[in-house]
């Protein structure tokens, strides 16, 4: 059957009627009955085409399971468009025009990189260093990820890969030539900018991410440097950055003041918070700061005129529908989609954040906790109104003197009950009810997004409970390794969890089924709540294994006076309750030897009811 049109389960038989029905438009009797008859077409096609592409997700699911997801999106609707449509000129006009809008772009990122840097910027006499071995070379490209977009060049990683022998020998004489003379090709000093939307029905430049495609052969000679500085990169960050960090992410992020929120009302203690956010911070990065900070880190010679030569000489487009706008100077900021970027910009903020190491925030087992970071998502904490202004009024002023600024638009200037913090609702009570249904409301929406598949029959129940972990559940659970769950809030969960089953094997509430009945005709059990302990068990074991900030505000002690009456459950008490170990004291020890720890997750999962 052909197929065709925008519906990609339309066929030319519908058409066809399509076009009978409408020349039938003066008879309203045979009208109707080529609407009917359409209809039902319809219906026949998106079902058969519905069930072709479910047989071919099932086909998929071991095979290719990233081409499954794929397509789950496209039958979805849910990939996420590039296309940026039309933008505002400056005096705030609508511009339509692809010329027009190429101009526009191009101007926006003239102005958004332009500054007064030094251009005859000299490096200090630093020891060179050693030469890019032909290892280097073959790991890195190895390592490095497949199908991703091509550079200006159009050279793409699978090409790189296939290259051995006597064209990696080539190419690592050819990086070694760059990195001896500092003489970089203009092909590896351009970029192509990819602008998305930040929100649906973005029109201002500013409401766009610009992200950077970059030859791959600069990839790979910025990944060989960054592999060599990183060592010396991160002794210099502290515990408090959560972003970029090898073994850290947000769940670390989130934890820290969850962690510090509860702790401090379970023992009255006065706690305030400010979260603050930059304005297009990675943009705003000053190059010549950058070079004086990496000298300050004896960066070798080599490595540093390379990183200074290709900040000081690139140049960049921006890709609007399949058109490239004119070439522009880059003069500041560090490119979202370079590999340097997140170490440069982590060393970028820890020299902001040291100027506020002596400011006295919140004491916690003897040491000064003032902040809280995650890339440039910063929070301040203090004990008092007064040490909160005066910490923020620093971080102000030494944001402005690196050319950083802070986003008004995303700051709280008053005193307000809960804020959103990296996608996460952050209370002043400490309690999760309000994060966690905002959790379970997110899921059942992205349930009801895959709901042709998800509710399709014909497809394998092994596949959608697949489809229910990989999409749903990745929605519901983020940051609950950070949750305090009471009764209450189980009892959500576990109806949650009921509701998606009960949708997938099509059971009406009329059926009067009870829940074990849906699990046995599921073929599974109660899941989720076990799902949700065991990634907590296992996050806590390994922040305390690490004895980082994490640990600190788990176990350290918090200067106060616990209040009368019966305590409120903490985290680390269902926890504890779920493992079967009496207190949290006991449990923690048992978390500094990781194969024991794991077998008394293994053995609290066995038996979780």
């Amino acid at each position: 059957m052909k197929t065709t049109g925008k519906r990609k389960w339309m066929t030319e038989e519908i058409l066809e009627l399509m076009e009978k029905r409408r020349l039938a438009k003066p008879n309203k009797v045979r009208h109707k009955e080529i609407n009917k008859e359409i209809k039902r077409k319809c219906d026949q096609a998106k079902e058969k085409w519905l069930n072709e592409q479910c047989e071919e997700i099932e086909t998929e699911l071991y095979k290719e399971p990233k081409a499954m997801y794929k397509r789950i999106q496209e039958i979805t609707g849910r990939k996420a468009s590039s296309k940026t449509g039309c933008v505002k000129s400056k005096d705030g006009s609508i511009i339509m025009e692809k010329d027009k809008k190429l101009e526009r772009w191009s101007e926006y990122i003239s102005e958004l990189f332009d500054d007064d840097r030094n251009e005859d910027l000299t490096l200090q006499d630093i020891p060179e260093g050693p030469e890019i071995m032909r290892e280097e070379v073959e790991n890195t490209i190895k390592n490095m990820k497949t199908g991703k977009a091509t550079g200006p060049d159009m050279i793409s990683t699978e090409m790189m890969q296939a290259l051995e022998g006597i064209e990696l020998d080539a190419i690592t004489k050819m990086l070694n030539t760059k990195c001896d003379t500092g003489e970089i090709p203009k092909e590896m000093l351009q970029s192509i900018f990819i602008v998305l939307p930040k929100k649906q029905g973005a029109t201002e430049c500013e409401q766009h991410r610009t992200i950077s495609l970059m030859s791959h052969m600069t990839n790979i000679l910025l990944r060989i440097i960054m592999k060599r500085i990183r060592n010396k990169v991160y002794t210099e960050i502290a515990d408090n950055q959560c972003g970029f960090i090898e073994g850290k992410g947000t769940a670390n992020a989130i934890y820290i003041p969850r962690q510090i929120i509860e702790r401090t009302l379970e023992v009255n203690k006065d706690l305030y918070v400010c979260f603050i956010d930059y304005t297009k911070a990675f943009d705003r990065v000053r190059h010549e700061e950058i070079i004086t900070i990496l000298q300050q880190l004896n960066i070798d010679g080599k490595d540093l005129r390379i990183i200074k030569n290709i900040y000081w000489e690139q140049k960049a487009a921006v890709r609007v529908e399949e058109e490239t706008s004119n070439f522009q100077n880059i003069k500041r900021g560090v490119r979202q989609g370079c590999v340097l970027s997140p170490d440069l910009f982590s060393l970028y903020s820890e020299m902001i954040m040291r100027q506020i190491e002596e400011i006295e925030g919140l004491k916690i087992g003897g040491h000064n906790i003032n902040n809280i970071r995650y890339s440039d998502d910063t929070v301040l904490t203090a004990d008092s109104e007064e040490k909160l202004q005066e910490l923020l009024n620093k971080v102000v002023e030494e944001s402005q003197n690196k050319g950083l600024e802070l986003n008004s638009k995303k700051k709280t200037i008053k005193q307000a009950n809960s804020f959103k913090y990296l996608g996460t609702q952050i209370t002043s009570d400490g309690r999760n009810h309000q994060e966690i249904k905002s959790r379970i409301a997110q899921a059942k929406a992205s349930f009801q997004q895959v709901k042709s598949i998800m509710t399709n029959i014909k497809m394998s129940i092994v596949v959608r409970k697949r489809i229910l972990e990989a999409f749903i559940e990745l929605v519901l659970l983020y940051g609950c390794e950070a949750w305090t769950i009471d009764k209450r809030m189980k009892r959500s969960l576990e109806t949650t969890e009921m509701w998606f089953l009960r949708r997938m094997m099509r059971i009406p509430w009329t059926a009067k089924k009870t829940n074990e009945e849906v699990l046995t005709e599921a073929q599974t059990t109660r899941q989720l709540m076990t799902k949700i302990q065991k990634r907590q068990a296992k996050f806590v074991g390994h922040v305390i294994r690490r004895n980082q900030l994490e640990h600190l505000v788990t176990t350290g002690k918090f200067d106060g006076k616990r209040g009368r009456g019966r305590p409120r459950e903490k985290m680390l008490d269902s926890l504890a309750d779920w493992i079967n170990i009496g207190k949290p004291t006991e449990m923690i020890r048992e978390m500094s030897c990781r194969v024991g720890w794991r077998s008394l997750i293994a053995h609290a999962s066995r038996h979780a009811t």
